[in-house]
């Protein structure tokens, strides 16, 4: 911004206070000039015409009406009755106009109260057309930094919004732009060293995986068996965390996408598990475009959630419904809150009481609705008529 803009920038406020003052002051000013006009144009009182002799003696008279809107320029004709009882007409022609000259009368204006208002009407809304460009330009760039800070709230953080302009909008667009950007690039820079920090883990841990199997001596069964599950979950959490790390990079590619028979997947995973399929009414195979191995690990954690919450019957759902394929695994287990439905897909977050029970490290449910939303499709938890849970994953169904 050059000094001479900042200089002479006028603030938002300032300019719609100025645009209402002009405003009103133009309606103002054509109010009291069609209110002049209107007033010059109603009739003039009555004007008595006298007509005397040589001695001054009044020898007749007559009243002069002036003339109605309509007979302007027609001249004017009097008849006066003299006192001998004898009439005279009096006329006076009309005036002639010079070469060029235009007509005094004004057909355009209104004649009545009605007519006035009308045109007072025409006035204010020829006011408004005139400034509706200027209110819907403003508007318009409220309504783009709007919609760029929303997308950015729901988690773009690449979104960016014009910066034109010298105004206070302006000003926050770039400010908006400048913090986005230093927001994303420390989001990126976490992501990386935590990508980095996981991938680096896997060498100590075949160090420590190869040290217990060399250790002599021979520790007890249980001790060796409590190092080889603590080394299985940190296993476990530093594959979650690449995993979870590569799907929050747009940029990263995730594989090939294809045609995946999702009815034949999670028949396959709910054998696995153990689980109930119930495929309801469906004539055919529920076919999706994905990643195969990252669909199978979004259908294959919900599984294993439910086993891990709930004691009862598992089952795992598939349907068709519109353009949507639908995988719910419904569990007889304590159900979650409503309060906690949105807030259990947030990586590492446990429901009150959960952090002590045995397996998963609090990444299973963040990875199911990473996977949907990279297949453009969402991941959630509703209630399970009868208690418990069912977990919900709708993915754009392929249409055969």
């Amino acid at each position: 911004m050059t000094a001479w803009n900042a200089r002479w920038r006028f603030p938002l406020y300032v300019r719609i206070w100025l645009a209402v003052v002009v405003t009103v002051g133009l309606l103002t000013v054509a109010f009291g000039w069609l209110w002049r006009i209107n007033a010059e144009q109603q009739e003039r009182p009555a004007r008595e015409i006298i007509i005397r002799n040589e001695a001054g003696e009044i020898v007749g008279q007559s009243v002069l009406r002036p003339n109605r809107r309509g007979e302007r320029g027609q001249g004017i004709e009097v008849d006066i009755e003299m006192k001998d009882g004898t009439s005279l007409t009096l006329e006076v022609p009309p005036r002639a106009r010079a070469p060029g000259e235009r007509p005094p009368a004004r057909p355009w204006l209104p004649r009545s109260t009605s007519g006035y208002i009308w045109l007072l009407g025409l006035v204010g809304l020829a006011v408004a057309v005139g400034s509706y460009p200027v209110v819907r330009r403003v508007t318009r760039r409220v309504e783009h930094l709007r919609r760029g800070v929303e997308r950015w709230g729901e988690g773009d953080l690449s979104v960016r919004v014009d910066e034109t302009g010298t105004d206070e909008i302006a000003f926050l667009a770039r400010r908006f732009n400048h913090a986005a950007e230093r927001i994303e690039t420390l989001v990126k820079s976490h992501k990386s060293l935590l990508a980095n920090a996981s991938h680096e883990l896997r060498s100590p841990l075949a160090r420590i995986r190869m040290g217990l199997e060399l250790m002599d001596p021979e520790p007890s069964p249980r001790t060796r068996d409590e190092i080889t599950r603590n080394i299985a979950e940190l296993d476990q959490l530093i594959e979650e965390i690449l995993l979870a790390s590569r799907l929050d990079a747009r940029e990263t590619d995730i594989g090939s996408f294809e045609t995946v028979d999702l009815t034949g997947l999670a028949a396959e995973e709910a054998a696995r598990a153990g689980a109930d399929l119930d495929t309801g009414t469906a004539e055919q195979t529920v076919l999706v475009q994905g990643v195969s191995k990252l669909l199978r690990r979004a259908i294959r954690n919900l599984l294993e959630n439910a086993h891990r919450y709930s004691s009862g019957p598992v089952t795992t759902r598939i349907a068709q419904e519109g353009g949507l394929a639908v995988v719910s695994v419904c569990d007889r287990g304590p159900g979650v809150p409503p309060a906690e439905r949105e807030r259990i897909f947030e990586p590492f977050y446990r429901l009150k009481g959960a952090s002590e029970r045995e397996g998963g490290v609090g990444l299973g449910l963040a990875l199911v609705r990473s996977i949907a939303q990279r297949h453009h499709g969402s991941a959630s938890c509703e209630e399970n008529p009868g208690g418990g849970a069912c977990f919900v994953l709708r993915l754009p169904c392929q249409q055969m």
